[in-house]
């Protein structure tokens, strides 16, 4: 029966000891990757009206253990489950109840339980009035699991639970969700079940009207139904946003995507390009990559006037210590505006855990090396010190300012001037900010004597 008590609800996402604010403490200076609070403030949006909400990103404020909060929420990924289960014990020590959500308790369910006392796994739209509703009774049950949410029937979200100014931007949406391909390293597609579902693009432009300029999708990959996204671009057309977000490669194939893609807005796209190695890209399962030419997909997306921040992902059974060098030679002629590049992390709740743990190759269960910073398993073809320093040489050699000035200078060229001045130099600087306070120009000079390989 349901409750309408008024009750309060801290939802608190936690964050690495780096970037961890604590109490009357500024936030350390990375907002260029404060992005999104998407699923949180879903979940504030999905809450019954008796439910007055909170959102406590700790990389922006310290989080408060004399709350007078009447339920705290716990929304994390892998590399952030120590503190998430932290914080969750010392409130439960407290006599509060705690409800967790997200990738990790979602795959690792068991494991969560015993720090909570319930579980939201997958998406939370359609559990959370469940779980209030319980809560307010008295019968928390310990799991809630539900159908994929209907995207149609989406919440409408009160961007003020959040700080604007700790934020690049607070005009994130999404259009669409998940992934249809079953790449062996991915939780998203995972999490979303291997569909890929559309909003309706009457509600998108309707929410899009009341954003700023600049917007992020947080799509999986806002191009992978192409008949949807064309249709779509041709409505935002008039709306004269600048906007950026994920994409397969697939995109470079079809002209008249990119060009619509380009007059709707679209100024940038992170794409997963993930390896240069076909036998890589073959193991991990990531077909809508192979037998791909990589310089002429670079080439067709530049030629749009869109640019690339670039995946790649180092440590497969098929990389040897020449990956890195290899990798960089490429990223240079591509001229490449932006990259993430990540030691291979095999999350749980994806089909490469379930086979490296069988193999005996995951050297550690410390979920907070779960990060892309450390190595947590053992690579076939180089030793772990190789995988964790070569990584390091890469983002080095391609975060120097020198590489920086280069490729600014040269995206002059296909990119408009807005976009290179306050996004891609930005977005480079940020990477070296933050890599370099993770050591990771540290570990690359410190190692550039140890192997040559890494330097040729």
């Amino acid at each position: 029966m349901y409750n309408s008590k008024k009750i309060r609800f801290d939802l608190i996402n936690p964050t690495s000891p780096l970037w961890r604010v604590k109490a009357k403490q500024r936030p350390v200076n990375s907002s260029v990757f404060r992005f999104s609070m998407l699923p949180s403030l879903y979940v504030a949006a999905s809450m019954p009206s008796n439910v007055e909400s909170r959102i406590i990103d700790e990389d922006v404020e310290a989080v408060d253990f004399n709350t007078d909060a009447d339920l705290i929420g716990i929304s994390f990924m892998t590399y952030n489950a120590p503190r998430a289960y932290e914080i969750a014990d010392r409130f439960r020590a407290q006599g509060k109840k705690v409800i967790l959500g997200g990738y990790h308790p979602t795959f690792m369910q068991e494991e969560a339980i015993q720090h909570a006392d319930a579980i939201c796994l997958g998406e939370s739209e359609n559990n959370i009035p469940l779980m209030i509703d319980d809560f307010m009774n008295g019968g928390l049950k310990p799991f809630y699991k539900s159908e994929l949410v209907d995207l149609e029937k989406l919440p409408k979200l009160n961007r003020e639970l959040i700080r604007h100014n700790a934020y690049v931007t607070t005009n994130a949406m999404q259009a669409t969700r998940g992934c249809i391909y079953k790449c062996e390293f991915c939780s998203v597609a995972a999490f979303n079940r291997y569909q890929i579902r559309t909003r309706p693009i009457g509600q998108v432009i309707e929410e899009l009207k009341g954003l700023g300029r600049s917007v992020l999708f947080m799509d999986d990959n806002i191009g992978l139904n192409r008949a949807y996204a064309k249709e779509l671009f041709k409505a935002m057309k008039p709306l004269g946003k600048r906007w950026f977000s994920q994409c397969g490669i697939k995109i470079a194939d079809d002209e008249e995507l990119l060009r619509l893609a380009f007059e709707s807005g679209c100024r940038g796209l992170f794409i997963g390009f993930e390896s240069l190695s076909q036998e890589s890209l073959e193991s991990w399962n990531k077909q809508c990559n192979r037998r791909r030419d990589y310089l002429q997909a670079v080439r067709n997306i530049h030629n749009a006037g869109i640019g690339i921040f670039a995946g790649f992902v180092f440590g497969s059974d098929n990389d040897g210590p020449d990956v890195f060098s290899n990798t960089f030679d490429f990223l240079l002629e591509a001229n490449i505006e932006v990259l993430q590049s990540t030691r291979l992390t095999p999350f749980p709740g994806t089909p490469l855990f379930d086979k490296m743990d069988k193999e005996g190759r995951i050297v550690t269960k410390d979920w907070s090396h779960y990060d892309f910073f450390h190595v947590v398993h053992s690579p076939l073809n180089m030793d772990a010190e190789t995988l964790h320093y070569g990584t390091a040489w890469l983002q080095r050699q391609f975060y120097a300012y020198k590489s920086i000035s280069r490729r600014v200078r040269k995206a002059f060229s296909y990119l408009d001037a807005s976009t290179v001045t306050k996004v891609m130099l930005p977005l480079n600087l940020g990477y070296r900010f933050k890599l370099s306070a993770y050591g990771a120009f540290q570990m690359a000079k410190a190692f550039d004597g140890k192997n040559a390989i890494l330097i040729a």
